[in-house]
């Protein structure tokens, strides 16, 4: 049995923070993301998150170490929009192999600067800006912005990168519509075999409103048969909701599957400026309700959490057994 497996099953593992959040209190400009070795490139690339594994490595580290310190477990690598798809918004597709390896390089680095307990990395494999499920245009319904293939091709390159740089998960996460979740799960599928390996799986979906549906239109329950098919360490979900909104639709996926359940929400909801206020000791309180109802196996944040949220959560945490998997 793997470390990872081991862990899972003795504790409530730590997911961490956002990374989005703490980058942004470096109030990086236009030429901080380009460094110097982008000076010159004929597109702004301000808002490039993924680029600064390779423009600013010490700052992606210094967030990974910030979380490790608070008490995660898991990190995510810097990869959310690393995709082909993601990155033509920027012209730089030619580079997502490096952005993948490179940010799960450094992360893999951090990691291992951590010896009292285990610390695994998560290749973050993000749901790119297209949806394979819906027309982007009102007025054609079936036209598609982009095909299965294209996004199985997509994520083959992106999973690749983010194995041969040191991952220990691949976590499909923020997946609006299954479709695209699929396609990812079909490109990792693909290469386990080509590879010969058998690397861990997380799936993490999200609820986009109070209609308890992903964007695409389906239940929870849809969802989870839609990706039940592949052997799964974990399945849950993240963003658009806080941890009291979220709550409902885990309780639900709980009830319904054998794996493991992971959920990392966002720090409550956005205010009318678009900041996350919610207080650590908030989210902790909520969190604690998971806890309670016996319901995650995996918990972290998304939006709008740092490392003073997961480290109050992880305190929480310490004081749980994980749910213990019953066959659905």
């Amino acid at each position: 049995m793997s470390k990872l497996h081991e862990a899972i099953k003795e504790r409530i593992l730590i997911l961490d923070g956002a990374m989005g959040t703490m980058l942004q209190r470096y109030k990086f400009e236009e030429e901080d993301f380009r460094g110097e070795r982008f000076k010159d490139f004929a597109y702004p690339l301000k808002g490039n998150n993924d680029l600064l594994s390779l423009t600013q490595p010490e700052a992606v580290k210094a967030v990974h170490r910030a979380y490790f310190e608070a008490g995660a477990d898991i990190a995510e690598t810097n990869t959310f929009s690393g995709t082909t798809i993601g990155m033509a918004d920027y012209h730089m597709e030619d580079l997502v192999y490096e952005l993948n390896y490179q940010s799960a390089k450094i992360a893999r680095e951090v990691a291992n600067e951590f010896t009292d307990k285990p610390r695994f990395v998560a290749g973050s494999i993000g749901p790119t800006n297209r949806t394979a499920s819906m027309s982007p245009d009102v007025n054609d319904p079936g036209f598609r912005a982009v095909t299965f293939d294209e996004l199985r091709i997509a994520y083959k390159e992106q999973a690749e990168a983010l194995i041969e740089g040191g991952c220990d998960i691949l976590l499909v996460e923020t997946i609006f519509d299954t479709l695209n979740a699929k396609a990812a799960l079909f490109a990792i599928e693909e290469v386990k075999e080509e590879r010969n390996i058998d690397i861990p799986i997380m799936v993490s979906g999200t609820i986009t409103d109070a209609s308890g549906r992903t964007l695409s239109g389906q239940t929870v329950e849809a969802f989870l048969i839609s990706i039940s098919h592949i052997p799964l360490l974990s399945v849950g979900f993240n963003c658009a909701l806080g941890a009291d909104q979220l709550k409902p639709y885990l309780k639900r996926l709980a009830h319904n599957t054998s794996f493991n359940i992971s959920a990392h929400p966002n720090a409550g909801l956005p205010n009318a400026f678009g900041q996350y206020d919610q207080t650590a000791e908030e989210m902790q309180a909520l969190i604690k309700e998971y806890l309670d109802d016996n319901l995650i196996n995996i918990i972290g944040g998304c939006c709008g959490t740092t490392p003073e949220h997961i480290k109050l959560i992880a305190e929480v945490a310490a004081h749980y057994k994980p749910r213990v998997l019953e066959e659905a």
